[in-house]
């Protein structure tokens, strides 16, 4: 199955990128249906290190519903301006397994206006019959992200480094 988003995001490309490799996002992004605790011994990092992270996923924030691996790398030779982070995991219990392949890919690009045009594209399969049994609800819950993803934007901020320090020794 696939499914597809494409979304202008009030906000630069830059804190669009920031924020989609930020597991903060992710679990903002997914709730009130969904929320995951990180099984790494350190948990969470700021941003998602290319490589595989251990999870729990959670139903409603509390009900453990299964283990997943979010499996990071972004792919290079993008055209210009195009940058992308791809999820090559997926989950390993609970009733999310059902997906025996999972690729998740999410790019944003810089707008004329100063917005971001963000692509995001997941290609998962669960064996013909089941697919479509899955197909809706996971169409379902992509346009619930894309709503979510559209709330947060406006909220995201891009300081480059030294920045923030910049401003205070000004004031």
């Amino acid at each position: 199955m696939r499914v597809l988003l494409k979304l202008t995001l009030d906000c630069d490309a830059d804190a669009a990128w920031r924020a989609i490799r930020s597991p903060a996002v992710l679990r903002e992004v997914v709730a009130p249906w969904l929320d995951f605790e990180s099984l790494e011994a350190g948990g969470f990092p700021a941003t998602w290190p290319e490589g595989a992270h251990r999870l729990r996923a959670l139903a409603f924030g509390t009900a453990p519903i299964g283990e997943e691996v979010i499996d990071v790398s972004y792919p290079g030779g993008l055209p210009p301006g195009v940058r992308m982070l791809r999820d090559g995991g997926g989950a390993l219990t609970g009733p999310l397994s059902a997906f025996r392949t999972w690729d998740h890919r999410m790019a944003v690009s810089a707008l004329p206006d100063g917005r971001t045009l963000y692509r995001d594209q997941l290609r998962a399969s669960a064996g013909p019959v089941l697919d479509a049994l899955l197909w809706y609800p996971t169409w379902a819950f992509w346009q619930w992200r894309g709503v979510r993803l559209r709330q947060l934007a406006p909220t995201w901020a891009f300081d480059p480094p030294g920045t923030a320090d910049a401003a205070r020794a000004v004031a």
